[in-house]
């Protein structure tokens, strides 16, 4: 089931000293539990397609439906950037809980308390509730950015560069952990990277972009079932074609 369509997507940016087509004809789909990867040359405006689906940003032109083919509302989105963006002063049981105790519908706090729980249980990170972020390794702080956005229940997590500040060996265990929450919780993930084995990796699907102003110019299907080893010769194919297309798109 497609859980979000769009159909072409154009943006443009301009103010007294430039004026710029970041994106002239964005059309997909993504499914419902699917991971979706996104990629493209630096700057083809990867990210600015993220900031739409999630109403930071405006679309020019274009439809963007949801599951039922309505106007898709950014309220069923929630975002993780590369920078984890915890608040400094709040513990990581009160940053995963921000989000629920802002919801308009107040919630009752046994239900919060019950579901910071299950969150930290989802993302190993139940010894640490009481901890401050400065007490957490880059690859911690991102496992409860991660929570923090579950917390909303988002039909689709958008995920920006979220591991690429992280050490490979904190990226991959990240990278599993996508894996096994889509798993566990059927949760949609659209993910931009610049890493092709990243995106070969996670991806059910990757799109690639071309430059700006930018439209999706390929989708590659991955091949191979799960759990994945990027030295697989299938696998190793497909960094090279992501590679090669987005050197040349």
């Amino acid at each position: 089931m497609q859980v979000l369509v769009l159909k072409g997507i154009s943006k443009q940016f301009q103010n007294e000293q430039t004026h710029f087509q970041a994106l002239s004809d964005i059309s997909c789909d993504i499914n419902k539990g699917e991971i979706v990867c996104l990629m493209g040359p630096s700057g083809c405006g990867k990210s600015t397609v993220l900031r739409i689906l999630s109403g930071l940003e405006s679309a020019d032109t274009g439809t963007i439906c949801g599951s039922e083919g309505n106007v898709f509302d950014p309220v069923h989105t929630a975002m993780v950037f590369q920078e984890h963006g915890l608040f400094p002063w709040l513990s990581v049981y009160d940053n995963i809980a921000y989000g629920l105790r802002m919801k308009v519908r107040k919630i009752p706090n046994e239900q919060i308390t019950q579901k910071v729980k299950e969150l930290l249980t989802l993302v190993h990170m139940e010894e640490f509730a009481n901890a401050l972020p400065h007490q957490l390794s880059g690859g911690m702080k991102q496992r409860v950015a991660v929570a923090r956005a579950l917390a909303i229940e988002p039909e689709i997590l958008l995920m920006d560069e979220p591991f690429s500040a992280l050490d490979p060996f904190s990226r991959r265990e990240l990278q599993d952990e996508v894996i096994r929450i889509r798993d566990v919780l059927g949760t949609t993930f659209f993910i931009v990277t610049h890493n092709p084995e990243e995106a070969v990796y996670l991806g059910d699907r990757i799109l690639i972009l071309s430059k700006r102003p930018s439209c999706v110019i390929k989708e590659i299907q991955i091949p191979c079932k799960r759990p994945r080893d990027l030295a697989d010769f299938v696998m190793m194919q497909c960094v090279r074609e992501v590679t090669r297309d987005v050197t040349s798109g």
